[in-house]
């Protein structure tokens, strides 16, 4: 009789031992498509199912440049143009570049820089300057003088010339 058991047990284990097999197969291929389709959800890419584009448009996108700040320590202020009245403006402004040769240049012609800003806003009319338009053409006009001046001494532009504090009186 004891011979009759002992072959009857040996396939249960081997039975067991599948099963255990293959429950560990099956959770390892769930956890993989969860993996996978958590990343194909969220646009990330898998490795290796990519044709290689990406490498492509990581060679062609942009490397961001963060701009690089100066202000303008004193203020501009001059006369403007009213009617029957004298008006006066004032600006702090600061300039933003790319390069921070442009500030350096920027810095080094600062005189005629300012000569070339006081000369901009003391064209403008008093009413015009109380607009939110009125000011934005007047940075735009700032900007035109600024980088025209930059570019006759052969330095590289600005991007944008920035108001500090803008007071008309």
């Amino acid at each position: 009789m004891a011979e009759d058991n002992a072959p009857a047990a040996a396939p249960a284990k081997k039975g067991r031992l599948k099963l255990v097999l293959l429950l560990v197969l099956v959770v390892i291929l769930a956890i993989g498509l969860s993996v996978a389709g958590t990343m194909w959800f969220l646009g990330g890419s898998i490795p290796g199912l990519t044709g290689g584009d990406e490498k492509v448009e990581t060679e062609q996108a942009e490397v961001f440049v963060p701009s690089t700040y100066t202000v303008l320590q004193k203020a501009l202020v001059t006369t403007v143009q009213a009617e029957g009245r004298q008006r006066y403006a004032q600006a702090h402004l600061a300039f933003e570049a790319d390069n921070p040769q442009a500030l350096a240049a920027a810095r080094q012609h600062m005189p005629l820089l300012r000569s070339r800003l006081i000369g901009v806003l003391g064209d403008r009319n008093f009413d015009e300057l109380q607009t939110p338009e009125g000011r934005q053409a007047l940075a735009a006009d700032m900007l035109m003088a600024v980088n025209s001046a930059l570019e006759q001494e052969g330095e590289p532009p600005l991007l944008r010339v920035l108001f500090r504090n803008f007071v008309v009186q």
